[in-house]
């Protein structure tokens, strides 16, 4: 990680401010700059001019202090050095600093992964005393309607008792799968192989009616390093979105294809050479989803199905995540609602699977 270093005279004016500090201000490179007030050079950061200013009053210098710069929300960890000359004068403050914003960030990761294991603990603990009293509701309801085999109103009121508690069952069981922690088999992994299964899924767990669905896969797909059971998962969940926004008529479009990412910018903000992901569509001709709602869409609990637990969408984009990979939604020129997945495709092997 490089530093930055901004140099300043006794006046006031810019001594020196290399490269670095030039892109941590989010400023372009002028050799003008040199000579010319401080002040007016990094108009936009006045915090960084009161901390120089003040390297010329204080005896005792700052070493590795941390500060967020307000223009740019960035934040720099920071060392101030006094520059003088024979007789001890000083003539001068130097800056050296460093962007830290990604470090900040990856701690700031870590302590919300903390506090949602934590969460996800006692979710967990409570899903799993919900199921029994569930199931003993199904059970006991199930046994008092064979007890009552002349009364047909008891019978409509105890058949839906049975499916309401069957439905809260599935959602904690959905609850239980949100928080548990995500732990994945890796292997050379065929995308075509999961995506094959992922419509024999689906069709067995929703009404597809005369949804007709297309293929259309790029030709020698390289494999992916991830659990195909998980990612037969995801797209299972979102070819049931679509059959059931489709209500029994219309297209699910099904697309995969490789692409080149370039210039991925690596920890430290090094520069990486170009990466292949692979991009796949699920797009249906349905009625879509309302722009105001699909930043929701993927929010634990949101769900716009009268039945529906939320979950769905949120489990989806944890797997996802877990495989380094993003998701998002979006609504095609033609309508109706798509769903991109993108994958790191694997670099240990060209060959299709």
């Amino acid at each position: 990680m490089r530093n930055g270093v901004l140099a300043v005279h006794a006046d006031g004016t810019v001594a020196l401010m290399n490269d670095e500090a030039y892109r941590i201000f989010d400023l372009t490179p002028r050799a003008a700059d040199l000579g010319q007030p401080l002040a007016a050079v990094l108009e936009a950061h006045p915090d960084i001019v009161r901390v120089i200013t003040s390297g010329f009053e204080l005896s005792h210098l700052p070493n590795r202090a941390e500060m967020r710069l307000k223009a740019s929300d960035r934040v720099i960890g920071y060392t101030l050095a006094q520059v003088r000359d024979a007789r001890g004068r000083t003539t001068g403050v130097t800056m050296f600093f460093k962007d830290l914003t990604q470090v900040e960030q990856q701690e700031e990761r870590e302590r919300l992964r903390d506090r949602l294991a934590a969460l996800g603990e006692m979710a967990a603990a409570i899903a799993h005393e919900l199921k029994n009293p569930l199931a003993g509701i199904e059970v006991m309801a199930g046994l008092l309607r064979r007890q009552l085999p002349d009364a047909p109103d008891a019978h409509a009121i105890l058949a839906d008792i049975i499916n309401e508690a069957k439905l809260a069952n599935a959602i904690v069981i959905e609850m239980l799968e949100f928080v548990r922690p995500i732990r994945l088999q890796v292997a050379q992994t065929s995308l075509i192989t999961v995506l094959h299964s992922a419509i024999t899924m689906a069709e067995s767990k929703a009404r597809r009616g005369e949804v007709s669905v297309a293929m259309r896969l790029a030709p020698r797909l390289p494999p992916v390093r991830g659990d195909e059971h998980q990612l037969v998962q995801v797209f299972t969940n979102l070819l049931i979105n679509a059959f059931e926004a489709l209500n029994g008529a219309g297209t699910v479009t099904i697309l995969a294809r490789l692409v080149a990412v370039e210039n991925r910018t690596a920890p430290g903000g090094e520069r990486r050479g170009p990466d292949r992901e692979i991009i796949v569509e699920i797009a249906d001709n349905g009625p879509g989803v309302p722009a105001e709602l699909q930043d929701r869409i993927f929010n634990p609990f949101f769900t716009t199905k009268p039945q529906g637990s939320g979950l769905g969408l949120a489990i989806v984009r944890k797997i996802v995540d877990a495989h380094d990979g993003r998701i998002d939604i979006s609504t095609p020129s033609g309508g109706g609602t798509r769903f991109r997945v993108y994958l790191p495709a694997s670099s240990l092997s060209t060959d299709t699977l």
